[in-house]
């Protein structure tokens, strides 16, 4: 939501909707300092967002078959932290445009870069995918979730448009994941070498939702990936060359459109739906980007 109201506003200029919707936005922050449903709050120790209990499934990786959480996410998940950094940045942006006060949201995106550190492990050379889980200390699953600590866009005049101020990370992140996780059609969900890999999606209920999330290529993740690239090695040339399969896609299985899911395995065929509006989104966001 703060992302498509900044990106709207950049291209409009709209500053009475703007004004409208602050105070909405203002209240959505409150309620994630404050706490609400799904032990969804704020750690005011380290500035990171918590969210979920043990058999919840709060993020987009999401997949229950009956009382089996596939993927337990429950803590700190990364992409949730850099998209809440994201949201303070836009926050203060959007104060400063409507002449607000925007003190607070600065600290907090201060206190949640500061604590976004945590999620480096340098040994992996990687992010944690999820810090504090309540059963498994601190989740180190090469997952394309980190890739957002680097692909949100930069956002005038505020602390730093990465969380992961280090550059030298921003690269690792992206480099690591075009290594393990990056296909012709997106990223996979989980890399190869982990023990609970799947590389093919298919079968009965039980075993497509076992698969999806643990291998299986989002199609949608090629737009945060080719940003990522984009923003760390500024070779526009090489950002469009990533896009070019997708190109083809078009007219190979879903004409003219673009499919959900892949298997993680060559040859990569589409699975899922044969028109995805998140993977059309993603592709046509990064494709503009790139121009």
């Amino acid at each position: 939501l703060f992302e498509a109201v900044r990106a709207y506003h950049d291209a409009t200029r709209d500053d009475e909707l703007l004004a409208e919707l602050f105070p909405v936005l203002a209240e959505i922050i409150d309620w994630h300092r404050r706490g609400t449903r799904y032990n969804i709050h704020l750690d005011r120790d380290d500035g990171l967002l918590y969210a979920g209990e043990p058999d919840s499934q709060l993020t987009w990786m999401d997949a229950k078959v009956d009382d089996w959480t596939v993927t337990p996410r429950a803590g700190k998940p990364i992409e949730v932290s850099a998209l809440w950094y994201h949201a303070l940045q836009a926050m203060v942006q959007f104060a400063r445009t409507l002449k607000k006060p925007a003190g607070e949201y600065e600290d907090l995106a201060r206190l949640t870069a500061k604590g976004f550190d945590r999620f480096w492990n340098e040994e992996l050379g990687y992010c944690y995918d999820v810090l504090d889980t309540p059963d498994r200390g601190s989740d180190r699953s090469l997952r394309p979730n980190q890739i957002f600590s680097v692909s949100l866009p930069p956002l005038k005049g505020t602390y730093g448009y990465s969380p992961l101020l280090n550059r030298d990370r921003q690269r690792r992140v992206v480099d690591v994941c075009g290594e393990a996780l990056l296909t012709s059609y997106g990223l996979r969900s989980l890399a190869p070498d982990d023990p609970e890999y799947k590389g093919i999606y298919g079968g009965d209920r039980l075993q497509r939702d076992g698969g999806y999330h643990q291998g299986t290529v989002w199609g949608w993740l090629i737009g945060p990936y080719v940003l990522a690239h984009l923003r760390v090695y500024g070779d526009r040339v090489a950002a469009r060359e990533l896009l070019v399969p997708m190109s083809h896609h078009l007219l190979a299985h879903g004409v003219g459109s673009l499919s959900e899911i892949f298997d993680g395995d060559a040859p990569m065929h589409p699975r899922g739906c044969i028109a995805q509006a998140w993977t059309v989104a993603e592709v046509l966001r990064a494709w503009l980007a790139i121009l």
